[in-house]
């Protein structure tokens, strides 16, 4: 199962990253895997947590990632989404309880070309288990808007740019909209399909005003 593009290398490298985040968010409790499957013999390219399984990077596939990959090959592109990942509880080596995910990754062909393998070690101390998710006093906490709809997000941002903007006595009052025009380019606001009329209105200034300093903002970062 070779890969035969430059494509298909970015796209399995490009989990490498993923691997990290995964680790660092999910915690010790959990062994996470990334295979190559150009060469079966040392699949592993990056592995988090490994002294769970003992495994280390250039370890062989696993026997049930091999059957897993079997099915995939003989589905059709119609039947092959059920196919694509697979959960499961199992146990390691060492007879320990595990709780599994195994999803495979797909190059520019449509062709199996990694496995993303997610491992939960259920014997793992509770405090392992909870600590990434325990309140912590001594995190910094940054502030996130989980909403369904990108107007309201629009307006939820622009009310906390206004506020910044409306606490700082060293902006005069006459550039105080600019000043949050910029703030709020800056953060991405007007990527936004109604960004520009929402705040227009809001700030009661016309959109071409508003067009005006996104286009001068531009011309700064060229």
């Amino acid at each position: 199962m070779q890969k035969d593009s430059e494509t298909d290398r970015f796209i399995i490298n490009s989990y490498k990253t993923a691997i990290d985040a995964l680790a660092g968010y999910l915690g010790e409790a959990f062994e996470i895997v990334l295979h190559d499957l150009s060469d079966l013999d040392h699949s592993i390219i990056k592995i988090m947590n490994g002294f769970h399984s003992g495994r280390k990077e250039g370890a062989p596939i696993t026997d049930l990632a091999l059957v897993m990959l079997e099915k995939i090959n003989k589905s059709t592109h119609e039947k092959a989404d059920s196919e694509r990942f697979s959960t499961y509880y199992s146990k390691s080596k060492y007879g320990k309880p595990v709780k599994s995910m195994t999803m495979a990754i797909f190059g520019e062909k449509d062709i199996a070309i990694g496995l993303l393998c997610i491992n939960m070690y259920l014997d793992s101390p509770l405090t392992s288990l909870l600590q990434p998710f325990s309140l912590d006093d001594s995190r910094v906490y940054m502030a996130e808007s989980f909403i369904n709809d990108s107007d309201e997000l629009i307006t939820r941002v622009l009310e906390k740019v206004k506020h910044e903007v409306s606490q700082d006595t060293s902006i005069l009052v006459s550039q105080k909209n600019k000043e949050i025009i910029t703030l709020l380019y800056y953060q991405g606001i007007f990527k936004l399909k109604n960004s520009v009329k929402i705040i227009s209105e809001n700030l009661g200034i016309s959109r071409n005003t508003v067009y005006m300093h996104i286009r001068t903002l531009e011309n700064t970062e060229r």
